[in-house]
């Protein structure tokens, strides 16, 4: 059942024209330089220092490593996080 509700989706994104972020709960992120790191569509903080923000995804969890981090925006579904920014990693947990 979820392969063909993942068929959907892509169908729907291919012929309908939709962002694929939108329509397959796929996070949207967007990097500034090193300094700033903007994330949409997450699903909850599982970890966070001055040196690791670790965000669970609809599928897998988003790793991001780095220095002196700062949570300057956190909402139920956006986060913008401001620091050095040396690594960001997709995580597949399936």
């Amino acid at each position: 059942m979820a392969r063909l509700r993942q068929k959907f989706k892509r169908w729907m994104t291919n012929t309908l024209e939709l962002p694929a972020d939108v329509v397959m709960d796929l996070p949207r992120i967007t990097m500034i330089g090193h300094l700033h790191i903007y994330i949409e569509n997450h699903r909850g903080v599982k970890a966070f220092s001055n040196e690791e923000l670790r965000l669970i995804l609809e599928q897998g969890e988003l790793l991001i490593t780095g220095k002196e981090f700062v949570l300057k925006t956190i909402l139920p579904e956006e986060i913008l996080l401001e620091g050095k920014i040396l690594d960001v990693k997709y995580i597949d947990i399936s």
